[in-house]
């Protein structure tokens, strides 16, 4: 697996995301009640910007990532108390059945098989389980400098649909920031990022 983080992941941590993940777990605790018995897993957990954040609400959580090099990162950050568990890979990579809660944020539109991921996440997460995502609404590609990845954004109503065929009910479905960048010289665009609230059935 190649891991085309690896030479950004010590320079990850800047005042732009750091601030762009607060927004994120804002607007989740202010949709999502969340209980301190959850086990929690969150994909794409690079550095650990938001799943430090969120965990001391839960009981556990199973940071995900396919770069090493921003988990090497995260590790450099846990407490020896921490309850934590680090799993290198895709999300197909964690395998038992007992999530209660999934969180994720900007690393849905780096999944190239949505459908089968979302119905691993079926498989991994217990009935009422609840699953957060946070991610851009389609864009033109730019936000990622037309670089090749999965999805330029997402069709809400499309992912929703993805969700509900994989066994989930969508309970919210909103914008909740607007991210302002200049990705072409001179011009800068505004991307919107939803917040996306399912529950497993």
């Amino acid at each position: 697996m190649i891991d085309s983080f690896a030479s950004r992941a010590a320079e990850w941590d800047v005042a732009p995301k750091i601030e762009m993940t607060r927004k994120f777990v804002e607007a989740l605790k202010s949709r999502v009640k969340i209980n301190k018995s959850w086990k929690a897993l969150e994909i794409g957990a690079g550095t650990g910007l938001v799943g430090l954040q969120l965990l001391p609400d839960v009981s556990k959580v199973v940071f995900e990532d396919t770069s090493e090099a921003m988990l090497d990162v995260l590790r450099s950050k846990l407490q020896p108390d921490d309850e934590v568990e680090i799993v290198h890979g895709e999300v197909f990579a964690y395998q038992q059945q007992d999530i209660d809660f999934v969180f994720s944020c900007m690393a849905f539109h780096h999944i190239p098989d949505m459908e089968a991921a979302l119905k691993h996440l079926s498989a991994i997460t217990r009935q009422g389980a609840v699953v957060v995502v946070g991610d851009l609404r389609t864009e033109d590609g730019s936000f990622h400098r037309y670089e090749p990845i999965p999805h330029k954004g997402f069709d809400t109503e499309a992912l929703s649909q993805l969700f509900g065929n994989a066994g989930f009910e969508t309970e919210l479905m909103e914008t909740y920031n607007v991210l302002s960048r200049e990705r072409t010289e001179g011009i800068v665009t505004d991307y919107e990022q939803f917040i996306l609230i399912a529950r497993r059935k």
